[in-house]
Parts: C-alpha cells; sequence; structure tokens
C-alpha cells in the first residue's frame, strides 16, 4: 500500500487530484468492502447460529447453493427464497442477491436491491443500514457527492455498527467533492479512534498525510 500511496501523493503534487482518485478510488472501495464484509459476516452468522429455524435456514443454503449453476440462477433462488421466508432471513438472501449482481458487473440492479432492502421497515435495523452502506459503496465513484454523504451521515454515529466504514466513506466523498480540508479531518479523526478497526486506522493516517501535503 505505501508504493499506491507514495504515487497518488505524487500525482497530488502535480495537482491531478481527480485523476488520482479515478486511479486509486478502487483500492479504497476494496478495502472499505473488506471491512463491511468482515463486519457484517459476523453480524450474519451471529443471526444465523441463534435462528431456530433449521427448515428456513436449510433452504437459504440450497438458494446460495444454486449460485454454482451461474449468478443468474443464484439470484432467481434467493429471490424466490426472500419472498416466503421471515424479515431476517430474507434479508440475508437479499444482500446475497446484491453481492451477486454486483460481482457481475450489473451495479445498477445491486443498488436498486441494496436500495429496496435500506427502506423496508420489516427488517432488522442493522441489516437496513447494511443494506444503504453498501449501496452507497458501490455508487462512489459514479454518485453524486453530496447526496450520497447525506445519506451516510446516520450511518456515522457513535453507537452505529457500521459508522467506521461510513465515516472512511465520507471522508472519501469529502476528496471526491475536491474539499480536501475536510477529507484531511475526517481521515484523522479516523487514525486517531482507537476504536476503529487497526486497518482503517492505518490506512486513515497515510490519507491523512497524503491530503496535508497536497
Amino acid at each position: 500500500m505505501s508504493d499506491i500511496f507514495r504515487e497518488v501523493d505524487e500525482d497530488l503534487r502535480r495537482d491531478r487530484m481527480e485523476g488520482a482518485f479515478k486511479r486509486y478510488g478502487g483500492v479504497m472501495l476494496a478495502a472499505a468492502l473488506a471491512v463491511v464484509a468482515a463486519t457484517g459476516g459476523t453480524v450474519a452468522w451471529r443471526n444465523w447460529q441463534q435462528s431456530q429455524k433449521q427448515q428456513e435456514t436449510t433452504a437459504l443454503a440450497a438458494a446460495l447453493s444454486q449460485a454454482a449453476q451461474g449468478p443468474e440462477k443464484g439470484v432467481e433462488a434467493l429471490a424466490a427464497f426472500a419472498a416466503k421466508a421471515d424479515p431476517g432471513m430474507a434479508a440475508l438472501a437479499q444482500l446475497n442477491a446484491a453481492a451477486l449482481l454486483a460481482r457481475e458487473g450489473k451495479t445498477a440492479e445491486a443498488v436498486a436491491v441494496y436500495d429496496r432492502l435500506s427502506g423496508n421497515g420489516g427488517a432488522a435495523s442493522v441489516y437496513r443500514e447494511l443494506a444503504a452502506l453498501l449501496s452507497v459503496m458501490h455508487q462512489l465513484e459514479s454518485g453524486d457527492p453530496a447526496q450520497l454523504q447525506a445519506r451516510l451521515q446516520p450511518l456515522t454515529a457513535d453507537a452505529n455498527p457500521w459508522r467506521f466504514s461510513a465515516r472512511e466513506m465520507t471522508a472519501v466523498l469529502a476528496a471526491r467533492a475536491g474539499d480536501k480540508d475536510r477529507a484531511r479531518t475526517l481521515f484523522q479523526q479516523l487514525a486517531d479512534d482507537s476504536q476503529a478497526p487497526a486497518g482503517v486506522r492505518s490506512r486513515a493516517a497515510d490519507l491523512a498525510t497524503l491530503y496535508g501535503k497536497s
């Protein structure tokens, strides 16, 4: 990662911030996704373990296995399962279906699934908020920065389980919007937060330094 940040720093010194973001935005996006996946996986697994509805658990596993026959089959099976499952299991199915769509490059379709889930009052807040976070994540390089930051704002609250990823994405969006000072401040706050995951703190420290030099 140090070589990447060195190259970004050189780009910024030549006042090509926008070009640098386009070149390296994917790296930051992948890093944010890794954090989300790890945290989301823990939450999902705990939900799975606590569930007493073995039949639905088995059915969800069967729907997931259909992806081996092709992403389209997996998405169809997960959608069919979600239509008749309880809200918690349906949310897990929708998250997996959206992930399959995104993996196939069908970003708009994936975002639509995430948005439907985030607006579903019957689903648990942890899943609705995760869906909103993932929706924003898939629009980091294409969506309107101001609108996306507004959507992330509730997720940055101290008690929110997704706050660190939401804060990191907010900083990335500030940089994309050209607000380098705000991006540096947000990254520095993350770097100084002892509760943030080590990877987030390290990445934020590098980026705070980078934007401090630009």
